[in-house]
């Protein structure tokens, strides 16, 4: 590895073990083995880095979800919310330490504009890749209006799953009552029925 990733390794490493907001520029560099100064040559400053290293690392974990859409194979949107649903379910315990990081980082942010950019264009690729996973086509075909619907509202879904696992892990639905929530949210057209 070169010194640049071995300092975004070390950074993904740090926002795991000591959080984003407890983070030293020290911390990294004795992770990675580099010394402080290559963190300003790389990155440009230690906030950089653990801006990049947290969006590197969420978008890792937002892999997990595309790959168990794909292993599934071809697959209905439903299936695809369910499958999608699932995973997030299975791998918050693995993630729990990324999540407080990423929490930090989101409270941190409406104090470092540098950061709210960053995590602005987090969100927004977040939100795409997302509505492309559901739709089950490539992401630069997903017009920006079905970004801005479906996909701010399956990250706000996503996020808010995450916020309270973190405060309360035995309280989330099971995939099943998670499902069947968006479901009663839009019953089908056909359904006329008072609730």
């Amino acid at each position: 590895m070169s010194q640049r990733e071995d300092l975004l390794a070390a950074a993904k490493k740090c926002l795991v073990e000591k959080g984003y907001s407890k983070t030293t520029a020290r911390d990294i560099t004795a992770a990675s083995g580099a010394h402080l100064a290559s963190i300003g040559y790389h990155f440009g400053s230690k906030d950089n880095l653990m801006n990049t290293a947290l969006i590197e690392a969420s978008g890792e974990w937002g892999d997990v979800f595309e790959e168990a859409v794909k292993r599934a194979g071809p697959t209905t949107a439903r299936d695809r919310v369910r499958l999608l649903i699932t995973s997030l379910f299975e791998t918050l315990p693995a993630q729990r330490r990324l999540m407080v990081s990423s929490v930090q980082a989101f409270a941190h942010s409406q104090f470092d504009e540098g950061l709210r950019g960053t995590l602005a264009e987090g969100i927004a690729g977040g939100r795409r890749e997302l509505s492309a996973l559901l739709l089950g086509v490539p992401s630069e075909e997903v017009p920006p209006e079905v970004v801005a619907g479906l996909g701010s509202m399956i990250y706000n879904l996503i996020t808010g799953y995450v916020i309270q696992y973190l405060v309360d892990p035995d309280a989330l639905p099971t995939v099943d009552q998670a499902v069947e929530g968006l479901r009663a949210l839009l019953p089908p057209e056909d359904d006329h029925t008072e609730r």
